[in-house]
């Protein structure tokens, strides 16, 4: 007799999961969804089988300001292992190409400066990016010779953190669509040697810490409705845009998807983007014109951490 199956509940917030080695971004939603018995469930940007670290999770309608998060500026620290560069510019894949080179410190501080700011980057084989409509980790996987067109990334700051003769240990404070492991890779070669990632560990994402991690050991222990505790709300996915504050009145006007005019002395005139708010809760995701709140995604604020 199969299992009773379980209800899902209409359970909202952010859940920042200390994402373990070994496991893929969407095995960990997975995992999480069922734990909370929510609705709905996504990930705010990919981390590596082989990366530890913050992994952002949205449930219920914490899933609209997804993208928000996933704009936010992302740091990590990560491990480079000199001499040896793989097919997967990490240490999953096989061994592609050897050097006897292994950098001094001086030479890995003097190369740091090419890697800063606005560059331009080649993603690696084994990504997600879709090629003619395939994953391009897919199609490396099945033989295919994957070469993805480079693009322009920003690194706002790369410190080297620790080094040995074999390794070097980095952190790095970055934008949306930058790939550690080619990073490395690029790294490496500008050193005039190979190399790939041993370890990597994403430490912040937008306004998400290591302080706002759990473990999928700290959730599992504990009962419903407990785990709910450990949810941050809608809100704190959008810190890194303006907030409106809005009266009841505004709010459920708002809420059924209307403009409202703002009044005050610091009412904006315009914003591009910009979130709402009543009495601390989110309300929606949207826009200033001419002096009013138009909301793009009305946020319903059902259940949990809101």
């Amino acid at each position: 007799m199969s299992a009773p199956r379980r209800n899902k509940r209409p359970i909202s917030g952010w859940l920042v999961l200390d994402k373990p080695y070994g496991m893929t971004s969407t095995e960990a939603v997975a995992k999480v969804r069922w734990l909370f018995q929510a609705e709905k469930a996504g990930h705010a940007g990919t981390l590596d089988p082989l990366a530890t670290g913050i992994l952002p999770i949205a449930l219920g309608e914490a899933t609209k300001t997804v993208p928000m998060v996933q704009d936010g500026t992302k740091t990590y620290l990560f491990t480079v292992k000199w001499g040896e560069a793989t097919s997967t510019d990490d240490r999953e894949g096989a061994v592609i190409a050897t050097s006897p080179v292994r950098p001094e410190r001086e030479a890995i501080l003097a190369v740091l400066p090419q890697f800063t700011g606005t560059i331009s980057q080649r993603p690696p084989a084994f990504s997600a990016i879709k090629v003619a409509g395939e994953r391009a980790y897919d199609l490396a996987r099945a033989g295919e010779t994957v070469e993805l067109a480079e693009r322009l990334i920003t690194i706002d700051s790369l410190t080297l953190t620790a080094s040995d003769a074999e390794t070097a240990t980095f952190e790095a404070i970055c934008q949306k669509g930058t790939y550690v492991r080619s990073l490395a890779r690029d790294m490496a070669l500008a050193l005039g040697t190979q190399g790939h990632v041993i370890a990597l560990r994403r430490s912040a994402v937008g306004g998400f810490t290591q302080a706002d991690c759990v473990t999928i050991d700290t959730i599992e222990p504990l009962e419903l409705p407990g785990r709910d505790a450990l949810l941050n709300p809608i809100a704190s996915g959008l810190q890194d845009l303006p907030e409106i504050r809005l009266d009841p009145r505004q709010a459920g006007m708002v809420r059924q998807g209307n403009g409202v005019l703002l009044i005050g002395a610091n009412a904006p005139i315009a914003l591009e983007n910009c979130w709402a708010s009543s009495r601390g809760e989110a309300v929606a995701i949207g826009m200033v014109e001419n002096g009013q709140f138009k909301p793009r995604r009305v946020l319903l604020g059902t259940g949990g951490a809101v």
